[in-house]
């Protein structure tokens, strides 16, 4: 009983961590100017392409960005330039459930419905695109997220989609894929509290990284 009640009070303590945390990187990014974006954008775009393990992936999974996120339209083009697969996420809202869909165009984005978020996704009876995991898997996934630490955790927005996503990924039999996350320099904290099911990130993308 006693252990139970230890663990309901750490859980709690780390939502009440995490809570906090958010709360502040949500300001500093309200801080954070157009141009300023803009240009760490575009640099990390151009670190992307240049990229190793972007270069060798065939199948990649990206976010289609918010307004406080790194701008990925410019990497979403050079995927299609080079010949790559791209995969976008559709969320289910009101649980934790996402999947990865194909995108035939960098241009096929705006014809895609806008979600309560403002983003492009594929529609809830959208049957045609090819998911993700029913193919051969992926090869690499780029994370948004709210805020990193340099150890690989990861600060989400709260709603699990990408851990849960990354779950279904090791049971698929081409296993997990290499995960980069884009992150304004803003977004880099000393220390990101985590829970054991938090999933860590491969390589953290930011200027002066």
């Amino acid at each position: 009983m006693e252990a139970r009640a230890a663990g309901g009070e750490m859980a709690a303590a780390l939502r009440a961590a995490k809570r906090a945390l958010r709360a502040e990187l949500r300001q500093r990014l309200r801080a954070l100017g157009e141009a300023e974006k803009r240009r760490q954008s575009r640099l990390l775009t151009r670190e992307v392409i240049g990229h190793p393990k972007y270069q060798e992936s065939k199948r990649i999974a990206i976010f289609l960005s918010m307004p406080d996120e790194i701008q990925t339209e410019g990497i979403i083009k050079d995927i299609f330039k080079q010949g790559k697969e791209c995969f976008i996420p559709r969320y289910k809202p009101h649980s934790n459930h996402m999947d990865m869909l194909k995108l035939s165009s960098a241009e096929d984005i705006s014809s895609l419905p806008l979600t309560s978020w403002n983003i492009h996704q594929p529609s809830d009876d959208d049957n045609v695109r090819e998911e993700a995991l029913s193919g051969g898997g992926l090869d690499l996934i780029f994370m948004p997220g709210l805020g990193f630490d340099k150890k690989g955790n990861r600060l989400g927005r709260g709603k699990g989609y990408y851990d849960t996503y990354l779950e279904r990924c090791m049971k698929h039999p081409s296993g997990k894929p290499y995960t980069i996350a884009l992150a304004f320099r803003e977004q880099i904290c000393e220390s990101v509290p985590v829970a054991e099911n938090d999933i860590q990130i491969d390589e953290i993308l930011y200027e002066d990284c």
